[in-house]
């Protein structure tokens, strides 16, 4: 069996659309359903339901989706312990970054690490924390920074940063009095938060069950230029990491009346080949990040 139908197989199944896959894979359309049709002769199974335009996978296609992506991540791993053993100059880095923290604190380190090593190609995926868990667990990333809950057991971790969650309100807002915010006062205000899915949210969910309410959010965006235009004209209140708040933002921060602290690692599997690029990423930002934590 070759690999290369295979990856037409996951990225069909992934967007269950010919023609976005076809889009995705710089491949023709018609060029995609012939590989698949050979495919399912070669196999003996129909791989895909066509109704009205539309498919979904058969249980058939299900089963072969599961071994077809461990197999691609295992071709991708050889491939790369291969280009390193002939001694490959360059190399690619796959890694997941939340937004807020792809913004505000990673560009630094990330042009700092291509200045260091010009060679080295990095590809930054921007997501939610969820979302980048699932694809570095799945082998489409090969790092990714995460804000640690309950570690997964086939993930190994280092603790980068720990960073606070500031409730951010502007200048002429009433909790500005106050030193610091109770839950209960919190979720009394309309509220402008991230989407599902990523940490900024899935915290304060959290502390909303904790507190046995529902949030009133007024806002969803994952855009923090909006979220803090929407709060500067006092349309809502909302969450962020100190290091997003800048001098000329004309916000005011406090904490909770009981902190809410993050512990943000770099993650990778623990059964996965991690090639030289990403090592060497690796090392370096551990190196960057210790370098850079406020001596006490």
């Amino acid at each position: 069996m070759e690999i290369k139908p295979l990856r037409y197989f996951l990225a069909i199944a992934d967007t269950l659309s010919f023609t976005r896959a076809s889009e995705q894979l710089y491949v023709a359309q018609p060029a995609l359903s012939m590989a698949m049709k050979k495919l399912e002769r070669e196999l003996d199974v129909t791989l895909f339901h066509r109704r009205d335009r539309k498919i979904s996978l058969t249980d058939e296609g299900k089963v072969l989706y599961e071994y077809a992506r461990k197999l691609i991540q295992q071709a991708d791993q050889t491939q790369s312990a291969m280009e390193e053993l002939s001694g490959l100059k360059s190399g690619e880095v796959r890694v997941g970054i939340p937004s807020m923290l792809g913004s505000y604190y990673f560009p630094p380190i990330l042009m700092a690490f291509r200045h260091r090593y010009p060679n080295l190609t990095l590809q930054v995926i921007e997501g939610g924390t969820w979302k980048l868990q699932q694809m570095l667990e799945s082998g489409e990333i090969d790092l990714s920074v995460i804000v640690a809950e309950k570690p997964n057991d086939s993930l190994e971790t280092h603790g980068l940063l720990k960073e606070q969650m500031l409730v951010t309100i502007n200048q002429d807002h009433p909790f500005v009095a106050l030193r610091s915010i109770e839950p209960e006062l919190f979720f009394q205000e309309e509220l402008v938060m991230f989407k599902e899915g990523f940490f900024h949210r899935r915290v304060i969910d959290r502390l909303a069950q904790q507190q046995g309410v529902k949030p009133n959010i007024g806002f969803e965006t994952n855009l923090i230029p909006l979220i803090k235009s929407i709060v500067q004209q006092g349309f809502g209140i909302t969450t962020l990491l100190g290091m997003v708040i800048e001098e000329n933002d004309g916000l005011v921060t406090r904490p909770f009346s009981d902190e809410v602290w993050l512990d943000i690692n770099i993650a990778w599997r623990k059964d996965g080949y991690l090639s030289k690029a990403n090592r060497t990423f690796l090392a370096f930002l551990i190196e960057e990040t210790e370098r850079n934590k406020p001596s006490t």
